[in-house]
């Protein structure tokens, strides 16, 4: 039987950063580009608001809202597969959470910043070359891109695209990532690097599977069935969308090949077309 929990499943996400604000706390320290001096000292959860009806509502979004001793505004997400609303979705909450300010009298000169830090357990931006697994978006003047306004702060980290250069650091920003992208239920045993440091170690606690009662256990397996079954499920209409991409490019080939004279055999030859189908063309 697995001693551990994936860390990355509703349940123990929620267990994990929802429920211990010096875990949440280390984690946003670890992972956003706070300014120097500026680090987090105390975290208030938040009640959830309302959020937008999302289609890709069972793929696993999960979020962790509060604020800290500057008064500045924080989400944390954890999405297990990403889909075309994710991004809007996580603008909206983080519009919401710093337009919610002046709900409580603020004035617009003492507006705080809002950080959103989404974790992605899928690939989620296809950009050409190495651009790494942290993705940062700001305001930013097209004119002038070192103008950049720092208000609204949306923070993508790809889980997949991590991969450890030096498995003995302790910088704990390594830790979180190797906690969130190392442990599962096929975990057998935990690097000492991890188990050493005490936030990590703390963590660990709350996703071994004895801290579950049987019913939190049903809970957490009906979900991971639910991600596994939705991944399956996108796999298959990529694939679809691709084949029809495919059989169109083929149509249009054949047809601009009839137009040159070309005969049906050598079209079906060269488009994988039938020559019914050229011929219909």
């Amino acid at each position: 039987m697995a001693k551990y929990l994936n860390p990355k499943i509703d349940l123990t996400f929620k267990k994990v950063f929802g429920e211990h604000p010096n875990l949440v706390k280390s984690l946003l320290n670890a992972l956003l580009p706070l300014p120097e001096g500026m680090e987090i000292m105390t975290v208030e959860y938040l009640t959830n608001e309302t959020v937008p009806d999302n289609p890709g509502k069972k793929l696993s979004i999960v979020d962790v809202r509060c604020t800290d001793n500057y008064g500045r505004g924080f989400i944390v997400e954890m999405q297990s597969l990403w889909n075309g609303e994710f991004f809007s979705r996580t603008l909206f909450n983080a519009a919401a959470m710093y337009s919610k300010q002046l709900d409580k009298g603020t004035s617009f000169e003492r507006l705080r910043e809002v950080y959103a830090l989404a974790l992605v357990n899928d690939n989620a931006f296809k950009y050409d070359g190495d651009s790494g697994y942290i993705q940062e978006f700001y305001i930013a003047n097209k004119n002038h891109p070192d103008d950049i306004r720092k208000e609204l702060a949306l923070i993508f980290v790809e889980l997949p695209k991590y991969k450890p250069v030096d498995r003995g650091s302790r910088a704990i920003k390594e830790l979180w990532l190797r906690f969130l992208t190392e442990i599962d239920e096929a975990t057998k045993s935990v690097d000492k690097v991890l188990t050493d440091n005490p936030e990590i170690s703390e963590a660990l606690e709350i996703v071994e599977r004895s801290a579950y009662s049987d019913g939190d256990l049903y809970k957490y397996n009906d979900y991971r069935l639910e991600i596994i079954t939705q991944r399956n499920a996108m796999k298959n209409e990529r694939e679809d969308g691709y084949a029809e991409g495919a059989k169109a490019q083929a149509i249009e080939t054949a047809r601009r090949m009839k137009a040159k004279g070309i005969d049906v055999a050598t079209i079906a030859e060269l488009t994988g077309l039938a020559p019914d189908e050229i011929e219909k063309i």
